[in-house]
Order: structure tokens, then C-alpha cells, then sequence
């Protein structure tokens, strides 16, 4: 079986040019071709794959958003009840490569340019393992810093006196 390959960038002998050529996948996603047709990679994809292998790394306590965006992300989520694992990633995908970039918290403790080096290097090989894409570079922001044991617990409600009078 033949290994899917990444659409070269170089016209086939023969081949009419790229810009006449059909273009089937959607607009921002990675075409891998083969002998047996064509795979497309969205966005999407790419930025769930990424989150997971950040989540992945040793004192990453959490992925970020910010802005207006985040805060209706947050509501949705919290309605629906389920996770974005894209939550705080962005990525530019081509036909072979992929850019990220990340906003994320780490623990106090951790060493942060150690903890930014093996989520970098994890993003570059499961986004490679799991698309054929190459990650040309993963730009990473730490906006805060986790504390253990400083988690917000929700305020006790207060027991219901007794009843006085019937």
C-alpha cells in the first residue's frame, strides 16, 4: 500500500496549472492526495489535534482564550456541557504545512520554558503523525500561572433554620 502523499507544490509534467485545477476541498484545509483519491484536513481538525497534545504535556494546567469571543465560547460550553478541546488554539494550515499558536496556564512550580519546549515538541509530532502535515512553528503565550490548592470551591449554602412557628 502506498503512503498517502502531500500535494506538491511543483506542476506534474503535463498537469495543467494549479490555479486551473478543480478545487474540491474547502477553502483553509490540508489536501493529502494518494493513488486512491483525496483526503482534506480542516482547520479544525488541526486545532483539536494540537489542544489535545498540549493538554498532554506535564505542567500545562489549562488552555485560554481571550476576548469577546472566549466569554461567549465559555457561556455555550457551559450550557451544552461539553469541552472545546480547541479552546485557546488558533492554527494556519496549508497543503503541507501548519502554523499554531496557543495561549495556555501553566502551575506554579514547573518550569515554564521546559513545559513551552515539550508542548511544542509534542504538538509538532502528533500533528505530523496524525495529518502528514509539517509544523513550521507553535507560538506559545503563558498568560497565567496555576496555584494547587488555591481552587475556587463554591460558597456552603446556608442550612435552613428551623421553623418557629407552624
Amino acid at each position: 500500500m502506498t503512503q498517502p502523499q502531500i500535494e506538491p507544490t511543483e506542476r506534474p509534467t503535463g498537469a495543467p496549472p494549479f490555479s486551473s485545477r478543480p478545487r474540491t476541498p474547502a477553502a483553509s484545509a490540508a489536501t493529502l492526495v494518494s493513488e486512491q483519491g483525496r483526503t482534506s484536513i480542516a482547520d479544525s481538525v488541526v486545532a483539536k489535534i494540537a489542544g489535545l497534545a498540549a493538554r498532554e504535556v506535564d505542567g500545562v494546567y489549562q488552555l485560554v482564550e481571550s476576548g469577546a469571543g472566549a466569554a461567549i465560547s465559555g457561556l455555550a460550553q457551559r450550557v451544552t456541557g461539553t469541552a472545546a478541546v480547541d479552546r485557546g488554539v488558533a492554527v494556519e494550515v496549508g497543503q503541507r504545512e501548519a502554523a499554531v499558536d496557543l495561549k495556555m496556564i501553566t502551575i506554579y512550580g514547573a518550569s515554564i520554558p521546559d513545559v513551552a519546549q515539550a508542548v511544542r515538541q509534542n504538538i509538532i509530532t502528533r500533528v505530523r503523525e496524525m495529518t502528514g502535515l509539517i509544523v513550521k512553528e507553535v507560538n506559545i503565550d503563558v498568560t497565567d500561572l496555576y496555584f494547587p490548592g488555591e481552587e475556587r470551591t463554591p460558597p456552603e449554602k446556608p442550612e435552613t433554620p428551623a421553623r418557629r412557628v407552624e
